[in-house]
């Protein structure tokens, strides 16, 4: 091992060195790249993907075994309860489900307020 770990040294010696430049950064404050509209159309492309949550249940390892076709789960919200609309795991609106053209849909009921999204955005981040 000893005679391997001698051989790399040795060819990594004999390698010719890379040339080596100086690079000058400018500073830049955050914030400074101005908003151009170009740049704003890339994002506004954006896929984002949306969570509806109609509600949650916990149920026993057993049970979850023992189900099968047409078991029903009862979830923790009422009927006409709203449901909480996620976009990437942060919640941002709440909303009644509806039905359009024969699939479920979502009428958004309420957005969170800028701070909310941020304060739920922090916390999820540690």
């Amino acid at each position: 091992m000893a005679d391997t770990e001698q051989a790399v040294v040795e060819q990594a010696a004999d390698a010719p060195a890379g040339e080596v430049q100086n690079v000058e950064l400018e500073q830049v404050a955050e914030g400074m790249v101005p908003a151009t509209e170009e740049n704003l159309d890339i994002l506004l492309d954006i896929h984002m993907p949306i969570t509806v949550n109609m509600g949650r249940t916990v149920v026993p390892f057993r049970q979850l075994l023992q189900m099968g076709p047409g078991s029903v789960l009862q979830l923790d919200k009422a009927v006409g309860q709203p449901a909480e609309i996620y976009v990437q795991d942060i919640r941002f609106a709440t909303g009644d489900i509806v039905v359009v053209d024969g699939c479920y849909a979502v009428r958004i009921k309420d957005i969170l307020s800028r701070e909310e999204i941020e304060a739920q955005a922090e916390e999820a981040q540690g």
